[in-house]
């Protein structure tokens, strides 16, 4: 029965067509043994790199490219993805195996990768009910996750090739300050607590927590499991964002996204991953299984929290401006303006009640 739930693509949305054509030839000049007719479908979900399943004979591969319109050329760059796929997959098993960059835009009108189809079970904020874990199942998919984590965290990155990866010194402070220029060249609404939270985050910064390799997106429709036991986590997916820095503000990230169960209405709408299914943990919940996974003394919870709060606001309101620029027409990102003074208020809200549960 679980395996009606493998994910599966569907049609493509219109305007994000693909050259088949030119992407066909190419395919067959450049992967060994390719054959047959190309048969393209789309991955439904994802605000980001659009990702296609790509059919030639036998073969299934997964097309990522930039979103079309996208000129935020660091947060799209296809051959930095396909680099560190190409490097991880040698030694972590959880990275999917690529087998081809293409930089030349003439094939498809963008750069792209190809990589192996992971076949599983993907969680989706908005999945079909009858798809829901129960809870026990749910709490085992959940504490899975967190130990994917903390094992993405202990990769001995220089060893597989990364040590040139990133900048780690300074990165706290790097982010704050980059997000904050992203959200104002972006700004589009007047948002005054989003704003004041990223003052709160410049005057708090903590020192660096240390250096691994981070994913930079780590949440449930980012990871793929095991069609016959989905507390197994197989394939980590969407390494976009991945680079050299402090594992904590991954964590912050993470935070994020993870609506709780007992989180008002309008918040739970926001939900950007399905962590409100009965048996999940609470984000208090997550920071400690982590601690105690990884060793790591997450004691400034909140700094990390507000973090990743504010770093998701800045994406959402990139892709509204996109929106509001027509340069996208996916009537998804009508709403995203809402979201951003939503997710503003939530940070503010931490900020000064101290903490990241309960906050409403």
């Amino acid at each position: 029965m679980a395996k009606t739930w493998a994910d599966k693509s569907t049609s493509i949305r219109k305007g994000e067509e693909l050259q088949l054509v030119s992407l066909e030839k190419y395919l067959l000049e450049h992967i060994e043994g390719a054959a047959g007719e190309l048969v393209v479908e789309q991955f439904p979900s994802g605000f980001s790199n659009l990702t296609y399943l790509l059919k030639l004979g036998e073969l299934e591969l997964v097309l990522r490219r930039p979103p079309f319109g996208a000129k935020i050329k660091s947060a799209h760059d296809m051959g930095r993805e396909y680099k560190i796929l190409n490097a991880l997959s040698k030694s972590y098993t959880k990275a999917p195996r690529p087998y081809l960059y293409c930089e030349d835009e003439s094939v498809i009108g963008a750069p792209f990768y190809a990589m192996e189809r992971v076949q599983g079970v993907i969680l989706r904020p908005k999945m079909p009910k009858d798809m829901h874990p129960d809870a026990t199942t749910m709490r085992g998919i959940a504490d899975g996750l967190i130990d994917t984590f903390v094992e993405l965290h202990k990769v001995d990155y220089k060893a597989v090739g990364l040590g040139d990866l990133g900048k780690p010194e300074g990165y706290v402070e790097r982010q704050v300050v980059g997000w904050t220029k992203r959200y104002l060249k972006a700004k589009t609404d007047e948002v005054p607590m989003l704003e004041q939270a990223a003052e709160w985050l410049h005057a708090n910064m903590p020192k660096e927590s240390g250096v691994s390799l981070i994913h930079n997106d780590f949440k449930y429709d980012n990871v793929v499991l095991d069609l016959n036991d989905w507390t197994n986590v197989i394939a980590v997916l969407d390494w976009e964002m991945s680079t050299l820095g402090d594992p904590l503000m991954d964590l912050g990230t993470s935070l994020g996204y993870w609506v709780n169960q007992d989180d008002p209405a309008w918040l739970q709408i926001l939900s950007l991953s399905p962590t409100t299914i009965p048996g999940n943990p609470s984000r208090s919940d997550v920071v400690q299984r982590y601690a105690e996974q990884s060793g790591r003394d997450v004691g400034n919870f909140v700094f990390y929290y507000v973090y990743g709060i504010f770093k998701i606001a800045v994406i959402v309101q990139q892709i509204y401006h996109r929106y509001k620029q027509g340069l996208t027409q996916d009537k998804r990102f009508a709403n995203l303006g809402d979201a951003v003074k939503g997710l503003g208020m939530v940070a503010m809200q931490a900020i000064q009640k101290q903490k990241i549960d309960d906050l409403f």
